[in-house]
This record gives C-alpha cells, sequence and structure tokens, in this order.
C-alpha cells in the first residue's frame, strides 16, 4: 500500500514541490472521484497538516493515509460479526441496531450497493477502504449520522429532540459552535416570521365564534393598532430565550441520556424520545416565565407595557408570582405528542426514502434532509397544537376584561361549547404558513454560521 499511497502524492503534487496545498488536494481527490466537496478536502487537510504550515508535505500525507486506514479497519471489523472478511447486509443490520438505527434488509443492501465494486453484494476489506480512503469520516457511527436532526433548522417552536454530538465533537468544541450558529439561524429566522406568529397567538387569544379573525383581518387590525413595528410585539422575549433554553436543554438531555442507558451502550430511538421529552420539559419550566411575557407583549396593546423588564414588573405586582406559570401543565403534556410524532413521521419518511431512493448514496443530499424535517416537525405541531392553544389563552387570560380565569379543562370545555373542534386549532394556518421560511431562512443562515464559526462539514 506504501508504494500506492507514494504514487498517488505524487500524482497530486501538480507543481511538483513536495508538498500539496488545499486546491492541490481537492483538484487532485475530485479528479479520481474520491471526494465531492472543497469541505471534505478541507476536513482531511486540516487532520493530515500536523504542524499547521498550511501545506501538506509527504510524510504528512502517508501518516494521515495510515491512521486513517486504521480506523477504517476498526470499522470493518465492528461491522463484520462473524470475522469471515466480508461485509453482509445482515451484519449492517444488526450494527445499526446497536446504534439505536432500524432499517430493513432491504435497505442494507442498498447501502452495500454503493461500496460494493465487483457485484458480490458482499464488501471485502480492499472495496471498504477504497470506498472510505477519502471520505473524511472516521467510524460506523459518522456513515449513518447523515440523517440526524439537524440543529440548523428552527421553525419557532421549542419542543424539538435535541441533537445528538459525537464524542470527538464534544472534545474538540464543535458541540457548542454548532449551537451557538444553531442558535443565530434560530434568532434570525424567528425575526423573520415574526409577525405571523404574533398574528398566530392574536388568533388562538381572540379568534372565538363571535369575533372571528382572518389574516388579512388579523394584519390590518395590528398595523392599525400600534403600526408596523408592533407586528414585531413580542419578538425581544422570543430570541432572548433561545440561548438559556438551548443551553439547558442541551445539558438535562446528556444528564438524562445516562441515566438512561449503560455505560458505553448506544441510544435507541425510544431512548432518545423519553430524554428528549424530559430534557424539553426541564427547558421549559426553566424559561416558561419568558413564554408567558412574550404572550403578554404579544396580546397588549399599545403603551401597555414598555418592555419585557416592564411587562414582567406588573405581573409579578397585580397577579403574584403564580402567573408567571399559567398554562404551564398543557404546555408540558404538549411536549409528549410533539416528540413523539416529530420522531415517529421523519424515522418513517428517512425508512421511505432508503428504501425507494437510495440508488447510489445513503446521503439524501439537503433538500430532502429539510423536507423530512419540517413535514415531521408539521405533524408534530398538528397533534400538540390544541394543547398549545389553550396554553396560550391561559397566558393571556387575565387581560382579556370580563373573561373568567379558567383551568386547563375547564378552557378545553368551552373552546369545544363555543366553538366546537375547529376553535381548538384557531391560528394555525399563519403557524403553518411560517414552517416553510423559518426552515429556509434558519438553514441558509446556519450553513453560514457554520463556515464564519470554523465547524466542520459532518
Amino acid at each position: 500500500m506504501d508504494s500506492l499511497y507514494g504514487d498517488l502524492f505524487w500524482y497530486l503534487d501538480y507543481n511538483e514541490d513536495g508538498t500539496l496545498d488545499i486546491f492541490e488536494l481537492q483538484e487532485g481527490l475530485q479528479d479520481i472521484g474520491a471526494i465531492q466537496s472543497l469541505e471534505e478536502a478541507k476536513k482531511i487537510f486540516t487532520t493530515g497538516d500536523v504542524n499547521k504550515d498550511g501545506k501538506l508535505d509527504f510524510e504528512e500525507f502517508m501518516k494521515y493515509l495510515k491512521d486513517h486506514e486504521k480506523k477504517m479497519k476498526l470499522a470493518f471489523k465492528s461491522l463484520d460479526k462473524n470475522n469471515d472478511g466480508k461485509i453482509e447486509a445482515s451484519e449492517i443490520v444488526q450494527s445499526l441496531q446497536t446504534l439505536g438505527l432500524t432499517i430493513s434488509e432491504q435497505q442494507a443492501e442498498l447501502i452495500l450497493q454503493s461500496i460494493d465494486a465487483d457485484g458480490t453484494m458482499t464488501v471485502d476489506w480492499n472495496e471498504w477502504r477504497d470506498y472510505f480512503l477519502f471520505n473524511p469520516v472516521t467510524d460506523i457511527e459518522e456513515i449513518i449520522r447523515f440523517w440526524k436532526h439537524s440543529t440548523g433548522i428552527d421553525i419557532g417552536d421549542s419542543l424539538t429532540i435535541p441533537d445528538e454530538f459525537t464524542e470527538d465533537e464534544k472534545k474538540s468544541g464543535q458541540w457548542w459552535r454548532q449551537l451557538l450558529a444553531g442558535g443565530i439561524a434560530g434568532a434570525v429566522s424567528r425575526t423573520s416570521t415574526a409577525p405571523l406568529d404574533r398574528l398566530k397567538i392574536m388568533m388562538q387569544v381572540h379568534g372565538s365564534k363571535s369575533d372571528k379573525m382572518n389574516i388579512f383581518g388579523g394584519f390590518r387590525q395590528m398595523v392599525k393598532e400600534g403600526g408596523i413595528r408592533s407586528l414585531w410585539r413580542g419578538n425581544g422575549t422570543n430570541v432572548i430565550k433561545i440561548a438559556p433554553e438551548t443551553a439547558v436543554k442541551f445539558w438535562a438531555y446528556e444528564q438524562y441520556k445516562k441515566l438512561l442507558t449503560e455505560e458505553g451502550q448506544k441510544i435507541g430511538t425510544f431512548e432518545r424520545f423519553i430524554s428528549g421529552s424530559m430534557a424539553g420539559a426541564t427547558a421549559q419550566t426553566f424559561i416558561y416565565p419568558m413564554e408567558v411575557m412574550k404572550t403578554r407583549l404579544a396580546v397588549g396593546k399599545t403603551g401597555q407595557y414598555s418592555g419585557i423588564y416592564d411587562c414582567a414588573k406588573k405581573i409579578l405586582k397585580h397577579e403574584g408570582l403564580g402567573a408567571f406559570y399559567k398554562g404551564y401543565v398543557p404546555n408540558l403534556l404538549g411536549i409528549i405528542p410533539y416528540a413523539g410524532i416529530d420522531l415517529a413521521v421523519y424515522e418513517l419518511l428517512k425508512s421511505y426514502w432508503l428504501d425507494n431512493f437510495a440508488k447510489d448514496s445513503v446521503n439524501p443530499g439537503v433538500m430532502v434532509l429539510l423536507g423530512c424535517g419540517a413535514l415531521s416537525s408539521t405533524c408534530g405541531q398538528l397533534a400538540s397544537y390544541p394543547l398549545a392553544l389553550v396554553r396560550t389563552r391561559m397566558q393571556a387570560q387575565a387581560m382579556l376584561e370580563g373573561s373568567p380565569q379558567l383551568n386547563m379543562v375547564g378552557l378545553f370545555r368551552r373552546i369545544i361549547s363555543k366553538e366546537g373542534i375547529p376553535g381548538l386549532y384557531r391560528g394555525i394556518t399563519p403557524n403553518f404558513m411560517k414552517v416553510l421560511p423559518a426552515v429556509g431562512i434558519s438553514y441558509v443562515v446556519y450553513e453560514n454560521m457554520k463556515q464564519t464559526l470554523g465547524v466542520t462539514q459532518k
């Protein structure tokens, strides 16, 4: 192998100066079909450039390939369960199950097909090494991470299950860069779609049968009452709460995972759902007063509150500390159907794509992942929406003159008796209208922030 690696080095060294720069590496490896993008070349280059002089010399190049080959050998051995020197579909199914990913034998065969060079429907060590030699993934876990939910997607909802981070990402500090990139993306996305969010809250609170509010009428009413700027009322609180909520959720998720899995064991889908739901509940408990203030500011009339601090002070003075947790129970109950359906639909869509469209690669590409993420989140929202509506009404009840202060069950009864089942879905149209722009904006900002913060591509 040494002579082959040596020949490859001299082939890539276009200007024959005995070193490779990033562009020589990228162009050469793209020419031979080993990589697709500059990002892949960067990851190889950064790992291989030990002395950080911006160039790969012969020794560094050889060392990178030998080290990478060792990691690939370990990954190959971990998949080759019966030690016959070949990987079969059943072994892929078995290995992925231990990583918490369930796939069918047919899907495993598609994965094999993309690696199998000689058409035997098994993969030997040479095929495995050639396929992954210049692929920056280092173990089987990273190979299946194409399909992880993306941190960068923020549809303005706080109930999604946190992301998984590899040990490498945690050690290198990539995890906080990704969370920061996701947080900034969320802030831009929420600010861009804030008028639709405020309209949703107004329709949830005021949209009774006797006072029907449509989208156009709602916008006109808000602008007439407080001008164009009033469309962003409550957005400041919505953006400020991203940081503490993400931090608490990420920390809590890691703790619950440790409690639910044994040392060294991989987390399965069910444990991920339980850990994620409990982490969501912990984060919501911590930042819930901000949720209440966001609703009060959004529903409030011009001049009613001068800002977040004034809103908090007035609630405390007139209603006491308990007011900051109004609607907490329906909010907590909404986490279970949201997280469960979001996860289940995502797994279903992933399975469908792998069965029907995974011809040459198991990597679905950005658009498929965005589509699956948006669709699964939308289904989750649909399931938990009545609870979200009751939560918002409970948060705003004290502001509505002559409105009785009802508990969760009382409010459900009142809405169904006065407005019927459709009453539980008031405001869902603007809510769905903001999903696509929110996904698109947060993805673009997330990708740009990842580059700015130096997050390596997975």
